[in-house]
């Protein structure tokens, strides 16, 4: 459990970055990252709390999640360049951390006995929602809706995770498999460029 804790702090902690890192050529100011690297970090996380009357929220009832996200944000404000060079080492770590979340969600929807339909509709969200967030407040076009397979390799890894919890797979076992899957998924679909079909 320390390793799954920590490794959600690092998960919050890259999503704060990638939201900061999002307004760099827009002029924003110290704040301006905070907020967006803020909302980036802990949007899915907040919806699905608030959708599921879970609270306090995750971030409210544990200060070193926003110590994760001040961390996120003074590094992309001090390092931006730097970071900016890392685009592909990033993307693992954020493709990583929507298989790691999207369990989380599922796992914390069915801790507060909500059917498995709604848990993994639950963990996509908890996800991929901080990333829609965040390309609205750019003033970007949402991940959802570019042609980008994203929030369909959270759903496959939710739902992957629910059979296997129904056969009864053992919860760590399951926990790996699953992100691998999403991780699996996202990688595959970037390098060979597959994406769903389009609605004509």
């Amino acid at each position: 459990m320390e390793f799954q804790y920590a490794f959600e702090l690092v998960g919050t902690f890259v999503f704060a970055i990638s939201g900061a890192l999002a307004i760099r050529e827009k002029e924003h100011d110290l704040f301006g990252a905070g907020f967006t690297g803020f909302i980036t970090a802990i949007g899915g996380g907040t919806l699905r709390d608030i959708l599921l009357d879970s609270y306090p929220l995750v971030w409210i009832g544990n200060v070193q999640v926003l110590y994760a996200i001040l961390a996120g944000v003074f590094a992309a404000f001090i390092f931006p360049r730097f970071l900016s060079q890392l685009r592909k080492t990033f993307f693992l770590f954020d493709t990583l951390g929507i298989g790691f979340f999207t369990v989380l969600g599922v796992e914390k929807a069915l801790s507060l006995g909500f059917r498995p339909e709604i848990a993994a509709i639950m963990g996509m969200f908890s996800a991929v929602m901080g990333g829609v967030i965040r390309d609205t407040l750019t003033n970007e076009i949402p991940i959802l809706f570019r042609k980008e397979i994203y929030a369909s390799a959270c759903l496959a890894g939710a739902v992957f995770y629910l059979l296997m919890d129904y056969f009864g797979l053992e919860r760590n076992y399951n926990l790996f498999i699953s992100m691998a899957l999403v991780v699996g998924i996202r990688l595959i679909a970037m390098k060979y460029k597959l994406s769903l079909p389009r609605l004509d």
